[in-house]
């Protein structure tokens, strides 16, 4: 723990140091603890702790952040210490010391899964069952022998989120039914519309057409599209296209998967500039960015060229995890990842609790548009 007196004023690189100390010695820490330890505004170690996951060295969770490992993912000690420390305390008598015990299965490498984690726990305590934790890796999936290790640690049933893209592979499926235990698919669904398997997602092709729809209120004819090679981004594609299409877009703006370079790195700023370039050169003035930090990263590349947001390129952003901290605050789609940790967890509870096995549920919920200032909505109000 730091000690003596540190002035609220000390210098921006001072202090990033200091952050990275404290969760390097702590593992996952919440903002209050920080601002704490380190003597500043909560309000500063946000800033700081935007700017440090922008440079990859952190990653942000709920009300708090964690160490980037090497490989580019948060550590996976510290994913556990924080899905610990982040249960709620269930109310008294809450938990029954016969309660089930759920295994959840996410990836470990994404910023996404920790917002679905306090929802899954949170459910779960309210309604007297533990949950334990395994990880897969986008990398490198374990998801079979994680599936493998919950079982035989003795769950009553299943939470999966597998790191082989949205649509859960058949494979993954057949052993999920093989072990006899009944399961519930987070933020994945089967690749056959007619698997009778319970899920919950996101409607990501909704959010990205609400986004363009937006851009299209605002005057936009035409709206380009950055996306960064995770799993949700063909999902935004087909979002996107389809919105281009049933609302008579200009199908002429730039379309670019950018994969994912290293933050900061040449490739990542000849990706953003090249998309630029195209934005401008073809009269493009919006554009649909995957994720968050992609967003922030081509509004400094704008600023770089003398270029303004969202005077010459009009942003949304896709995630709403840092969207709000950027120089100019992004509007931002906002998949409700609280909540839909939350549902799979009452489906999951439901099915255990029943006495006959209820109907199958699959459900599917809609992302939120949260209008800030980086579309030009302020100044199309003011026109």
């Amino acid at each position: 723990m730091l000690t003596g007196g540190l002035m609220p004023d000390m210098l921006v690189a001072q202090r990033h140091e200091l952050l990275l100390r404290e969760l390097k010695a702590h593992g996952a820490l919440k903002i209050v603890e920080l601002a704490a330890r380190l003597r500043v505004s909560s309000a500063t170690i946000r800033r700081d702790l935007a700017e440090l996951a922008e440079a990859g060295r952190v990653a942000r969770v709920r009300g708090g952040a964690m160490l980037v490992t090497r490989r580019g993912g948060p550590d996976q000690a510290h994913v556990r210490q924080w899905a610990d420390a982040s249960l709620p305390a269930p109310a008294t008598g809450a938990r029954d010391e016969d309660g089930p015990v759920l295994g959840l299965l996410v990836p470990s490498m994404n910023y996404y899964y920790p917002q679905l984690v306090t929802g899954v726990r949170s459910v779960a305590a309210r309604r007297g069952a533990r949950v334990v934790i395994g990880l897969t890796d986008y990398a490198e999936p374990s998801d079979l022998d994680q599936i493998d290790d919950l079982v035989a640690s003795g769950v009553a049933g299943l939470l999966i989120t597998t790191a082989e893209g949205h649509h859960t592979p058949t494979g993954t499926l057949d052993r999920l039914r093989a072990t006899g235990l009944p399961f519930v698919l987070a933020e994945r669904q089967p690749r056959d519309p007619f698997e009778p398997c319970e899920f919950v997602v996101s409607d990501h092709r909704q959010g990205a057409y609400a986004a363009v729809r937006h851009f299209v209120a605002l005057g936009h004819d035409r709206v380009a599209l950055y996306v960064n090679g995770s799993p949700t981004a063909p999902l935004i594609q087909e979002g996107h296209a389809a919105a281009v299409r049933s609302l008579g877009l200009d199908p002429s703006a730039p379309v670019v998967d950018g994969g994912r370079p290293r933050l900061g790195s040449a490739e990542a700023i000849q990706h953003y500039d090249g998309f630029i370039e195209r934005c401008l050169a073809g009269g493009v003035r919006a554009a649909l960015v995957h994720s968050d930090h992609d967003a922030i990263e081509l509004t400094r590349r704008l600023r770089v060229h003398g270029l303004r947001t969202p005077d010459d390129l009009a942003l949304i952003a896709y995630d709403d995890e840092i969207a709000s901290l950027a120089e100019v605050p992004l509007t931002a789609v906002a998949p409700p990842k609280h909540e839909l940790g939350e549902q799979a967890t009452r489906l999951l509870l439901d099915r255990l609790d029943a006495p006959e096995p209820p109907a199958v549920r699959q459900l599917v919920l809609q992302p939120r548009l949260v209008v800030r200032a980086s579309c030009g909505a302020a100044a199309h109000r003011h026109a």
